[in-house]
């Protein structure tokens, strides 16, 4: 936004350089961009002139040639091309040497003959306006010639550009920057421009002209509106058009110019409806009909979706609301009747309609943000004084307003003892009441030894607690005013959950065995999935993304494990060991009951854009390679059984007894893939596999293993859970033993594992495969594994026959999946 400093200092002027204001501003809250100027160059070489006769050019039919008197003694020759140029006129002259707002530096020089000294100006010479048809004429106001002409209009002017946070609408008019710099500088501030009306005149009233209706509330909060007659519609005078051109308006008439300065004064937008043309003399606020157009003020024709909410009259839209008009009700030099709108919009619509349609204006820019209901009235009270001034209209007696659920006024309690508490230092009583009066907060004690505030309606969607009100006396009195000191040392009262315990073990884990985190986004897009051969249409939609590339949820943290790899790769960088730790996304009711199930899965049985979503917690990694390379070795790549050593290792430290099982993934290597199961209830936990070569291509990243474990379902399988976790050390010895298995290719070692533990029962206390044998001596199509088992009792020496009757159990069990001990 663009801060015009002479329009500034005439609600606030603080005696202050504008770069000064500009950093007063910065250290208040309100972020300064850049400070520049406009208009001409030095105001001294323009000044107000006399035209004292005006005659044809003699070798020139359009041009005149003038005598003016600029105060300098003798009248001035200056040849005119004006066709309005006459004797009498009060004018704007620049003398020869003055510097145009262009650049240009004015001479002497002779026209068809005649030598011209000097330029009388146009107000688009003077940077004005936007008109070139004629000379600028000033009003007879009692200045005389050779009076410096910057003392009756703003020709030079130094412009503050600002950056208005989303919870600062009220800095988005000139008089809220002004309130800011009264209450840092304590210099006067003018009255509110929109603290007072006018008087209406007539018998008849509004409703008898108009009728307003909000059909959805859901969007319009309020709507106003006001009716003038006897409207003359014409150009404004040049001390609105040069406000409006310094703060970056093109000036069109004054009608549509009152409703752009009211709005650069206070933030309020407004709408100027040519009332004749509003059919049927009603306005109905609505949400669009699917596929409804509307010719749009700039001439274009628009089509809108069932979420925008539109201005209709009785026979279809006028207007988007708080965005644009229509060509059909605009005002234009016919206009004798106008409808004037102040209304407010519900902000995330306009937002949502703004960026739907491309469209993107002064008016949406406020709205977004949220303006209160009461500010539509004072942004009406403003205009109808300008609109008898400058219009000359009759302001018809009453306001159609619709307000269906009026918004009372906010009151927050403040204590004195928490602002010292909160910014290290206290502050005096006075301080706190001048800082709040000075910014518009109504305060008075509450009788129980805090202070009570009103929240003007300019400041009630930031202001809404005590800590904002201590926000409020802390930037006015100055940050950089607080004393450096550290929080007060209080008992702690939280500690880490066991499952935040439990998900810090393994992530340092992973950190000890040289993984490097990765934070990504939760957001992902359709196109990432489409890569990943996962259908996107399954994925958890945003209904108001900021871009394509964030549009949806991430069902599984591997997107952003390879863009990291990709970025890197790219950078010289392939061999990587990479993890996440963070969120996953589901609808509500995939996967439900924390059973462990697959993210991608979990998608694609969620119904798109069911609400709420489901958040579950992972543990991701990715590996280019197993080992560096060292000087003695070359790097290893990796692949499954590297990804399936850090998952072994994680589940270790969590105490989870775990199997592998054949398990496909789109993304992952067939048949160098698997599902990670938990070995008492078959939960699944995730997978590991090779990354399929088609998606590793995609992202322009070498062969690659990965894993991704569900932390949740992990932590509510850990043993123990609320004890220590210790048990008793036995001094009674184990009995090793080895034994050799032989089994069909097709039995996986997991399966072998899990019936040797369910024979031995509970005096197995480890096993271990140690060799996998084939040969022509086993056959076509057996393979022979060698374990090692320790059996341990805690309070006993085990016997032989102990060990033998366990070692039958386990013959039994092989054999029920088609083993044999091999002899």
């Amino acid at each position: 936004m663009r801060v015009p400093v002479a329009w500034l200092r005439s609600y606030c002027d603080p005696g202050l350089s504008a770069a000064e204001i500009a950093d007063v501003l910065t250290m208040s809250g309100i972020k300064v961009e850049r400070l520049h100027r406009a208009g001409v160059g030095d105001p001294s070489a323009f000044v107000i002139g006399r035209v004292l006769d005006a005659e044809r050019h003699p070798n020139a039919d359009r041009l005149s040639v003038c005598r003016v008197d600029d105060g300098s003694g003798e009248p001035r020759t200056i040849v005119c091309g004006a066709p309005n140029v006459a004797g009498g006129q009060t004018v704007a002259v620049a003398r020869p040497g003055a510097v145009m707002p262009d650049g240009t530096e004015l001479g002497e020089a002779k026209l068809r003959g005649v030598r011209s000294s000097g330029m009388i100006l146009a107000e688009d010479e003077l940077g004005i306006g936007t008109d070139h048809s004629g000379i600028l004429v000033l009003e007879e106001d009692g200045l005389p010639p050779g009076t410096p002409l910057a003392e009756a209009l703003a020709i030079a002017d130094e412009l503050i550009e600002v950056e208005i946070t989303p919870n600062r609408p009220d800095a988005m008019g000139v008089y809220g920057v002004a309130r800011d710099v009264h209450a840092v500088t304590g210099a006067p501030l003018a009255e509110d421009p929109t603290a007072f009306d006018v008087e209406p005149a007539g018998a008849d009233r509004a409703e008898e002209h108009a009728h307003v209706e909000i059909a959805d509330t859901e969007v319009c909060l309020r709507f106003t509106a006001r009716v003038f007659e006897d409207v003359e519609v014409g150009p404004s005078p040049p001390w609105l058009k040069q406000r409006l051109m310094a703060a970056g308006q093109r000036p069109i008439s004054n009608v549509v110019d009152i409703t752009n300065y009211v709005m650069l004064t206070c933030g309020q937008p407004l709408h100027a409806f040519d009332l004749d043309e509003v059919r049927g003399s009603r306005i109905v606020v609505r949400r669009a009909r699917e596929d409804e157009a509307m010719t749009t003020l700039d001439g274009v024709e628009r089509r809108f979706s069932s979420d925008v909410a539109l201005v209709c009259d009785s026979e279809g839209p006028s207007g988007i609301a708080g965005v644009m008009g229509g060509q059909v009700s605009e005002v234009s030099a016919k206009t004798t009747r106008v409808l004037m709108e102040a209304a407010t919009w519900v902000g995330p619509n306009i937002m949502r309609t703004s960026r739907a349609l491309g469209l993107r204006t002064e008016a949406s820019a406020r709205f977004e943000k949220g303006l209160h209901p009461e500010l539509a009235m004072a942004g009406q009270r403003l205009a109808a004084r300008l609109m008898v001034e400058l219009c000359g209209a009759r302001l018809v007696p009453g306001t159609l307003d619709a307000y269906p659920r009026p918004v009372a006024p906010r009151r927050v309690k403040l204590r004195l003892g928490r602002i010292g508490s909160l910014l290290g230092e206290p502050m005096p009583e006075d301080e706190v009441h001048t800082v709040l009066e000075r910014l518009g907060f109504e305060v008075a004690p509450d009788g129980s030894g805090r202070l009570a505030a009103v929240v003007p309606p300019s400041r009630d969607g930031d202001v809404q607690r005590e800590a904002d009100l201590i926000e409020e006396v802390a930037r006015i009195h100055g940050l950089d005013r607080l004393p450096a000191t550290l929080p007060a040392r209080r008992r702690a009262v939280g500690r880490l959950r066991p499952a935040q315990r439990l998900r810090r073990r393994l992530e340092d884990a992973l950190r000890d065995r040289g993984l490097s985190e990765v934070v990504a986004y939760s957001f992902t897009s359709p196109s990432a999935l489409d890569r990943l051969r996962v259908d996107p249409a399954d994925a958890l939609a945003i209904r108001n993304p900021l871009s394509e590339e964030g549009s949806v949820m991430r069902p599984l943290l591997l997107p952003g494990l390879l863009d990291a790899a990709r970025h890197n790769a790219a950078h010289g960088r392939p061999g990587l060991r990479l993890f996440e730790s963070a969120h996953v996304y589901a609808a509500a009711g995939a996967g439900e009951g924390g059973d462990g199930s697959d993210p991608v899965q979990m998608a694609e049985a969620a119904p798109r854009g069911a609400l709420p979503a489901r958040e579950r917690h992972h543990l991701a990694g990715l590996l280019t390679e197993a080992a560096p390379s060292t000087w003695r070795a070359e790097a290893r790549v990796a692949d499954f059984y590297a990804a399936r050593g850090l998952v072994e290792a994680l589940l270790a430290i969590a105490g989870v007894e775990w199997r592998a099982e054949p398990g496909a993934r789109p993304f992952l290597h067939p048949g160098r893939s698997a599902t990670v199961r938990g070995a008492a209830d078959g939960r699944e936990l995730g997978w590991i596999g090779e990354l399929h070569p088609l998606v590793a291509r995609e992202w322009e990243v070498p062969a690659a293993a990965a894993f991704e474990l569900d932390a949740d379902a992990i932590d509510e399988l850990e043993p123990d859970r609320g004890q220590d976790g210790y048990r008793d050390l036995t001094s009674f010895p184990a009995v090793v033993q080895d034994i050799a298995i032989v089994v069909d290719e097709g039995i996986s070692a997991a399966r072998i594992e899990a019936a040797v533990r369910a024979g031995a029962g509970d005096l197995l206390r480890s096993v271990r495969i140690f060799d996998l044998y084939r040969g022509e001596q086993l056959g076509a199509g057996r393979k022979s594994l060698a374990l090692r088992l320790e059996f341990r009792a805690p309070d006993r020496t085990l016997t032989d026959a102990e060990v033998a009757a366990r070692r039958s159990e386990i013959e039994a069990a092989l054999a029920e999946i088609g083993g044999a001990l091999r002899a």
